[in-house]
């Protein structure tokens, strides 16, 4: 009995240890409730329409995180709210934007919008659109609506549109540009930059 109770304890020494070696991971933070928020589906809702009309409400500054980025109304917005002073800045995920027919990425970067692909990570997943972060009436999109035309018309995909939420628009502004600094930028990553 003693045998056999032996590498049980020791299965759970090294357990213990290989734990205790492990990075110490931060909970995220609990914020209270404020603001409004608008909920959309598609089928059935205008998602495209109701990104680009929080786009083009903005002031200040539009960071976006892009898995994928081909939906047209949605460029449009971006293009429009760059050409009226605002500072517009786009992440996507290099692999998508190389494989997938039809990103607009190319046409963000044409238009003078700094764009920076992400390479880091198997998937950068995120699509989220933060707008003012650090104005008096903050907006943020997210959830798991890409901005393509398929998302808008042939998937399944939610999205929340939360505003008057400083706190956590400002949450999602610095996990953005956590992302950005470890982002390539558009012309080198397609040229030469390898995930």
């Amino acid at each position: 009995m003693r045998a056999a109770g032996l590498p049980a304890l020791l299965g759970a020494g090294w357990l213990l240890l290989a734990a205790a070696a492990l990075p110490a991971v931060a909970a995220p933070p609990e914020l209270p409730a404020r603001g409004t928020v608008q909920a959309a589906f598609t089928p059935g809702d205008d998602v495209e329409g109701l990104i680009a009309a929080a786009i083009g409400e903005a002031r200040r500054q539009v960071l976006v995180q892009a898995y994928l980025l081909s939906n047209r109304a949605i460029v449009r917005a971006l293009v429009a709210a760059h050409g009226r002073g605002v500072d517009v800045r786009v992440l996507a995920d290099r692999e998508q934007m190389m494989r997938q027919g039809g990103s607009r990425v190319p046409e963000l970067a044409r238009a003078g919008i700094p764009v920076r692909l992400e390479v880091r990570f198997a998937n950068a997943h995120n699509k989220v659109v933060v707008i003012d972060a650090d104005g008096d009436e903050p907006v943020l999109v997210t959830g798991s609506f890409n901005f393509t035309q398929g998302a808008q018309r042939k998937n399944a995909e939610n999205v929340l549109v939360l505003r008057g939420h400083a706190e956590l628009a400002r949450l999602y502004a610095r996990n953005w540009q956590r992302h950005a600094d470890e982002a390539l930028p558009y012309g080198a990553s397609v040229d030469g930059g390898a995930r």
